[in-house]
């Protein structure tokens, strides 16, 4: 009651503020504005915006004041890094909210991994928001180490920070009205639903939003784009580091429509998240011609109203102190961050450090079981072959067929046509399970890259030229308890060792950027020209994305959501 009174005082003028950011041009996400103004800030919170006295006051000289900038979707082990120095990397970029889907570690450790992020991720100064994991194990075209049952997401849906049921792949059981998927929308249809609907068109996408799913991230298309929207689909524009759908999506952007969309990365690496984070999507934006007031309201109040973040999104009294100060409107460097009327960046430096959230069964999480090079042989029952084909610049991939190369009657890669063996091994059971095929994309000439990062059921995925390099590869990555590793001639070039559920490091961000650039240095000289090319490989055991995948369990034609044969 005390604090109320005193942001009621503070308000009126009647008693200085705590803190009074003077001379700033404020950006108004509700009128459209950019005006002259002071923020006066007092227990947390603004109390007011005008012409106002504080404790201590901070002279703005003219920058702009914006809200802090909120990730609509985003899957914190895509950035390899713990919540804390996940923190520690956004904070300074004037990210100060987060919606985080969690089913990376759920596939790996159940219920027991989404409880680790939750608690890893408390005192922040930056709130992340999670979505309980709807497709836990992901589909039956794969195998997972983890579950999360109906009554999992019931008793999750209650816990502090918990938004949504998160994001939907497995369509084909929502239009066919699968029993068990169905028992978890209903369970979340009050609190709300994430999608994930590539390619959804027509009545299955109409089949799909009468289900009670509201978003989707993985529009990739104007023409899909424009469809979800005029279903009233609110799409999550995402500009993440293997997806960039932002050019495609933003001629679809005007003043009328523009309150149907948000940013967000989806899956954002190391290496782009020390560039910027929503700040680099907002300049990207700004370049390409989308108005700059518009951008920041996707950047804020769109995505805080999306997913009924109370307090978040807007410089306006009654709303929370998470405030940006920033140089320009054009290139959106943050020069100050304020998370509840604290300054806890200046500069592009975090001013508050974390520790690591240490639990008893998140690692030691990669059981394989042992084999030898006949476990990775391709017998040719024919001249040709399907191949996943890499589609630059995108998660989706196509379905080709290639002409094999033929070694004493099996399969083997040819580098002089870009195609490589692909192998995913089973790594929760140790089941022995190994699902085999080809890659084209990749550009390598000699070695192999393996690691236990691989979408969704994360599972040991590795791409190479010689069999032995890719054992070589593979064990390394057994015996890190998880990681990323580049092999040439049986030697370990690089290496990510990833000891937290096989996904995420143990280390802070300047420690992982010097293992990947290593890691990347290692790919160039084996030949491979992609980039994040451990990103890519990652994306191609997803079977819930077009067109072709490749599982512990076997080749998938994602449209027939089936296992086919690699000949046939």
């Amino acid at each position: 009651m005390n604090s109320l009174k005193e942001r009621i005082s503070a308000a009126r003028g009647e008693k200085p503020a705590d803190l009074v950011l003077k001379n700033g041009q404020l950006v108004n996400v509700f009128s459209g504005e950019i005006y002259s103004a002071d923020v006066a800030i007092a227990k947390g919170y603004i109390v007011g915006v005008g012409d106002y006295a504080g404790e201590e006051e901070i002279d703005l000289n003219g920058r702009y004041i914006t809200p802090g900038f909120i990730d609509s979707h985003l899957h914190i082990e895509s950035t390899l890094l713990s919540p804390g120095e996940l923190a520690r990397a956004i904070v300074p970029k004037g990210t100060t909210a987060v919606i985080c889907d969690p089913l990376e570690i759920a596939n790996v450790l159940g219920v027991a991994g989404i409880k680790y992020l939750l608690e890893a991720s408390e005192g922040l100064p930056v709130d992340i928001f999670f979505a309980v994991p709807s497709c836990v194990p992901a589909t039956v075209l794969e195998t997972s180490g983890g579950k999360v049952l109906l009554e999992d997401i019931v008793s999750l849906l209650k816990k502090e920070r918990v938004i949504r049921l998160g994001e939907v792949m497995n369509f084909p059981d929502v239009l066919s009205g699968k029993k068990e998927t169905l028992e978890k929308l209903e369970a979340a249809c009050e609190i709300g639903i994430e999608g994930h609907a590539p390619g959804l068109t027509g009545k299955d996408l109409n089949a799909y939003l009468a289900a009670g799913i509201s978003t989707d991230h993985e529009t990739t298309t104007l023409d899909e784009a424009q469809e979800k929207l005029k279903n009233g689909m609110q799409i999550l524009v995402r500009q993440g580091s293997s997806a960039k759908n932002l050019e495609a999506i933003l001629p679809l952007i005007q003043p009328l429509n523009s309150r149907f969309f948000a940013f967000c990365t989806d899956d954002i690496y190391p290496s782009d998240l020390a560039q910027g984070h929503i700040n680099m999507i907002l300049k990207k934006a700004v370049e390409l011609k989308l108005d700059r007031i518009i951008a920041i309201q996707l950047a804020t109040i769109n995505a805080a109203r999306f997913y009924g973040l109370k307090g978040y999104g807007a410089i306006a009294p009654g709303y929370y102190a998470d405030i940006n100060v920033v140089a320009n409107l054009e290139d959106f460097t943050v020069d100050l961050v304020f998370k509840r009327g604290k300054k806890v960046a200046s500069r592009n430096k975090p001013l508050f450090e974390t520790k690591l959230k240490r639990k008893a069964g998140i690692r030691e999480t990669v059981k394989v079981k042992p084999f030898e090079v006949e476990a990775l042989m391709i017998k040719a029952k024919s001249e040709y072959a399907k191949a996943i084909e890499l589609v630059p610049g995108q998660t989706l991939t196509k379905s080709i067929v290639v002409s094999v190369k033929n070694l004493n009657g099996f399969v083997v890669s040819d580098p002089d046509s870009d195609v490589l063996k692909l192998v995913v091994i089973e790594r929760h059971k140790a089941s022995g399970k190994i699902g085999l095929g080809l890659v084209k994309g990749f550009g390598l000439k000699n070695g192999a890259l393996a690691t236990s990062i691989a979408h969704d059921s994360h599972n040991i995925i590795c791409a190479g030229v010689d069999d032995e390099d890719m054992i070589s590869a593979v064990r390394r990555v057994v015996e890190l308890e998880g990681g990323m590793v580049v092999v040439r001639g049986g030697l370990v070039l690089a290496e990510l060792p990833l000891p937290i559920a096989g996904l995420i490091s143990d280390q802070p961000l300047d420690k992982v950027l010097e293992k990947l650039k290593i890691l990347g240095q290692a790919l160039k000289e084996l030949g491979c020209k992609i980039e994040h090319p451990f990103g890519i490989l990652s994306f191609l055991s997803l079977p819930v994305i077009p067109e072709l995948r490749l599982t512990n369990k076997g080749l998938v034609d994602v449209a027939k959501f089936k296992i086919v044969d690699l000949f046939e």
